[in-house]
């Protein structure tokens, strides 16, 4: 039988919808794309490290000095990063592959690797991999995170959901996951979506 014709039988293990496979095509081709894209992001951050210098109207800014670089670029620049996402994963499924994991001089390789090793076995994650949950969740999240900086797109809102312990929890239309600080309940991206929103108190 044609996969295309197989009964949707089971929740897609990313976004929980009904799916033929265990990830559906949708989130496969998301997270393919997010790894086809992150090492142009990760170029890019690089002209959006230091801080435009020209005001909002064209002319030059106050003669306050500007920040010496944009933090959070340089945050996604740096080891632990765009590369501890990507190059996270990729040393978990040599790992789990019993690959040989190379060692490179520079954090840009490193991406391109990552990216390039994960988006040629990325049937077989989705197929087998217990956490490719979690592995779209964080790619959607950093991916995001580079292009609003780049753009210079204000972040997402962040709103307020509860936690079945009652504790109000903040997140955002992209948000990885979070983990409930009082009852230490992890929740991943359609989790906490699905949370209701916490009640607002009267001030």
């Amino acid at each position: 039988m044609n996969l295309d014709d197989a009964p949707e039988t089971q929740p897609c293990a990313v976004c929980d919808k009904p799916a033929r496979e265990r990830v559906h095509r949708g989130c496969r081709e998301r997270i393919d794309a997010h790894l086809r894209e992150l090492p142009q992001l990760y170029r890019q951050l690089g002209p959006a490290l230091v801080p435009g210098r020209r005001g909002g109207d064209g002319r030059n800014g106050t003669r306050t000095a500007p920040l010496p670089c944009n933090e959070a670029a340089l945050d996604l620049l740096a080891r632990g990063g765009i590369e501890g996402v990507v190059g996270g994963w990729a040393r978990d499924l040599c790992e789990r592959e019993q690959w040989d994991i190379p060692q490179f001089g520079t954090i840009v390789a490193t991406v391109d690797w990552a990216c390039g090793i994960l988006g040629l076995n990325l049937a077989m994650i989705c197929d087998e991999h217990p956490a490719v949950r979690e592995l779209a969740d964080e790619l959607r999240a950093v991916t995001g995170q580079a292009r609003r900086i780049i753009t210079g797109e204000k972040p997402p809102r962040r709103i307020g959901v509860a936690c079945h312990c009652g504790r109000t929890l903040k997140v955002t239309l992209d948000t990885p996951g979070t983990r409930c600080p009082d009852c230490g309940t992890q929740y991943g991206h359609s989790e906490a979506l699905q949370l209701p929103l916490a009640e607002r108190r009267a001030a």
